[in-house]
C-alpha cells in the first residue's frame, strides 16, 4: 500500500508550483512579490508537474475512445464532423501537443534543478515521468522537438528528432533514471512531495520498467533486437504487479475544481449533477459486453436513467449518427461505477492492467521480463483478474476465472496468433474508458481487435481511423522552419515508425 500523503503539504507545495511551474516566456519586469526562479526548488514544481501529468494522461481522449469503440456521442448533440469524419486538420486536439509539452517543460525544471542540488530522488522521478509523456508524444506525432525541446535561448525554433531514434534514447535516459533512483536517499519530505509513488523507489524503478518494456512491445513489427533490454529489466526487478498501479493522489475534495480529474470530468459534480452530458457507451462495447455475458459491463457503463426499452437498461449509441432523441443522454449509458468511483479516487498514470498485459505478451513472445507468472497462460490470467480487481467487481478472481473459462480460455487458442489476438481484444476491453491510447496503438501495430466499427458519419467517405495526428496549427506559426521539414502530413497514411 502507498503510504498516506500530508495533503497539507501538498497542497502547499503545489500552490508554490503554481506561482512558479514553470515560467515559459520571459518576463522582463521583476515583481518582488513573485519568487525569482532562482530561488524556487525542484520540490516546489515537482507535485503540480506530476499531477498535471495524470490529467494528460487520462484527459482529453474521448475521441479517441470514439475512434476506438468504447464510447460515443449521446443522441442529444450534433457528433464532431470532424471527428466522426476522420477528415482531421491540424486544428484538431492541438491542445494534446501543447498541454503535454507545457508538462515536460516543468519536468524538465525539476530535472535540472534536482540535479543542480544533489536532489537525485526528485530528479530520476522527473526523467522517469519525462519518458512516460515522451512516448505519448511519438505515439500520436512521430518525430517531434526532443533533444533541442525546453532550450529557447539556443535553439529557438527546435528541431524534430527522428521518432525510432527517440526511443532508443528514451531506453538509455531510463536506465540512468533507475540508477538515479537505486542510490537515492529518499527523506520524509520526498515521501509527501511524491504524490505518484510516495516516496517508493521500488515503484518508481518498476514504473520506468512498465515503460521500457512498453516501448519494447510497441516496437515488435520493426527490426528489433530487445535481449539487452530484457535482462535490465529483469535485473532491475521488473514491472507494475498486481495492485501496483502509478497513480496520483494528492488529497482530493468534493468541491469545484479539488476532485480527482478523471472523477471531475466524468463522474458527479460536488451538487450531484452528472458532470459528462456528452459521451455515452459505445454500441459496439455494449453489445460485446453482452454477448459474453461479461460482468464487468456494470462497472465500464452505468444503466440508463430512463431506457426506452425497461428490459433493457445498457444502452449504447451508433458512433457517427445524427441526435436522435431515442438515444438521449437519458435513455442511454454513462460511465459506469468501475471508472468513476469516488471524487477522490486516484488518477492513474500506469495501471497495473496496462502492465500485466504487456507482461503477457512479452511472454507470448518468449520474453524474460523476471515476471512472477510461469509462463503466458498464467500472465494472461492474472491481467484479466486485475481488470477485475481493479474495477471492483465482486469476488473479483473467480467471476474472472469463470469469464475466461467460457469465454475467453487460452486453452482454446491453438496457436500464436490465436493467443496474441486473444490476448489482444481481452486488453482492449480491460482497457475501456481507462487507456484507449494504448487500444489505437496496438490497432495501428496489431490490426487487432480486427472489428473495431468505423463512424457512419456519411462525410467519412472511404477514410478510416487515423494513423496519427497533424502536427498542431501553433508549430506552423511559431516553429514553422522545423515542422515543415517533415512534409506534408496525411493522417490516413503517414504512420508512426512502429506501425508496420
Amino acid at each position: 500500500m502507498k503510504k498516506i500523503i500530508n495533503k497539507t503539504v501538498v497542497l502547499s507545495l503545489m500552490l508554490s508550483a503554481g506561482v512558479a511551474g514553470c515560467n515559459k516566456q520571459l518576463d522582463i519586469n521583476n515583481n518582488p512579490n513573485q519568487p525569482g526562479d532562482d530561488v524556487i526548488k525542484a520540490e516546489n514544481i515537482l507535485p503540480n508537474a506530476l499531477h498535471a501529468t495524470g490529467s494528460v494522461t487520462a484527459l482529453g481522449y474521448g475521441w479517441l475512445s470514439n475512434w476506438m469503440g468504447y464510447w460515443s456521442a449521446s443522441g442529444s448533440f450534433n457528433p464532431s464532423t470532424e471527428e466522426s469524419s476522420y477528415n482531421v486538420t491540424n486544428t484538431f486536439q492541438e491542445g494534446k501537443w501543447t498541454g503535454t509539452y507545457n508538462v515536460l517543460f516543468d519536468l524538465e525544471q525539476v530535472e535540472q534543478k534536482a540535479k543542480a542540488a544533489g536532489e537525485t530522488f526528485y530528479q530520476a522521478a522527473a526523467m522517469i515521468t519525462k519518458a512516460h509523456l515522451f512516448q505519448f508524444l511519438v505515439d500520436i506525432y512521430g518525430n517531434v522537438p526532443y533533444t533541442q525541446a525546453f532550450k529557447p535561448t539556443e535553439f529557438p525554433t527546435p528541431a524534430y528528432d527522428d521518432a525510432q531514434a527517440i526511443y532508443t534514447d528514451l531506453q538509455a535516459k531510463l536506465d540512468e533514471a533507475i540508477t538515479l533512483m537505486q542510490g537515492a536517499t529518499v527523506s520524509t519530505k520526498a515521501t509527501e512531495i511524491d504524490v505518484l509513488n510516495a516516496g517508493s523507489k521500488e515503484l518508481w524503478i518498476k514504473m520506468a520498467n512498465t515503460i521500457k518494456l512498453r516501448l519494447l512491445i510497441r516496437a515488435t513489427q520493426v527490426n528489433n533486437n530487445p535481449t539487452a533490454e530484457l535482462a535490465k529489466i529483469k535485473a532491475n526487478g521488473g514491472v507494475l504487479q498486481t495492485t501496483q498501479s502509478a497513480d496520483i493522489n494528492i488529497g482530493y475534495l468534493n468541491d469545484v475544481s479539488k476532485q480527482s480529474p478523471f472523477y471531475a470530468t466524468y463522474g458527479l459534480l460536488p451538487s450531484g449533477e452528472d458532470a459528462n452530458t456528452f459521451y455515452r457507451a459505445n454500441q459496439y462495447s455494449i453489445e460485446s459486453l453482452k454477448s459474453n455475458q461479461d460482468p464487468r459491463l456494470r462497472y465500464f457503463f452505468k444503466p440508463a436513467k430512463s431506457p426506452t426499452n425497461a428490459a433493457d437498461s445498457f444502452i449504447g449509441t451508433v458512433y457517427g449518427s445524427e441526435p436522435n432523441s431515442s438515444f438521449g443522454g437519458d435513455q442511454t449509458s454513462n460511465i459506469g461505477q468501475g471508472l468513476v468511483r469516488v471524487f477522490n479516487q486516484p488518477q492513474w498514470v500506469i495501471t497495473s492492467i496496462e502492465s500485466l498485459f504487456l507482461q503477457a505478451e512479452a511472454q507470448l513472445r518468449g520474453w524474460d521480463v523476471g515476471s512472477p507468472y510461469a509462463d503466458a497462460a498464467a500472465s494472461y490470467a492474472g491481467a484479466v483478474q486485475e481488470s477485475f480487481i481493479w474495477l471492483g467487481v465482486p469476488d473479483a478472481v473467480n467471476a474472472a476465472n469463470n469469464y475466461m473459462l467460457v469465454r475467453a480460455n487460452w486453452a482454446n487458442a491453438a496457436d500464436f496468433t490465436a493467443q496474441l489476438t486473444l490476448l489482444i481484444r481481452q486488453k482492449y476491453v480491460a482497457l475501456t474508458g481507462i487507456n484507449p491510447q494504448e487500444a489505437w496503438n496496438d490497432y495501428r501495430r496489431l490490426g487487432l481487435p480486427n472489428n473495431i466499427p468505423l463512424s457512419i458519419n456519411t462525410a467519412r467517405g472511404s477514410r478510416n481511423i487515423p494513423v496519427r495526428l497533424s502536427y498542431p496549427s501553433s508549430e506552423y506559426a511559431v516553429n514553422a522552419k522545423s515542422v515543415q521539414t517533415q512534409g506534408t502530413i496525411n493522417t490516413q497514411t503517414s504512420t508512426i515508425f512502429w506501425d508496420k
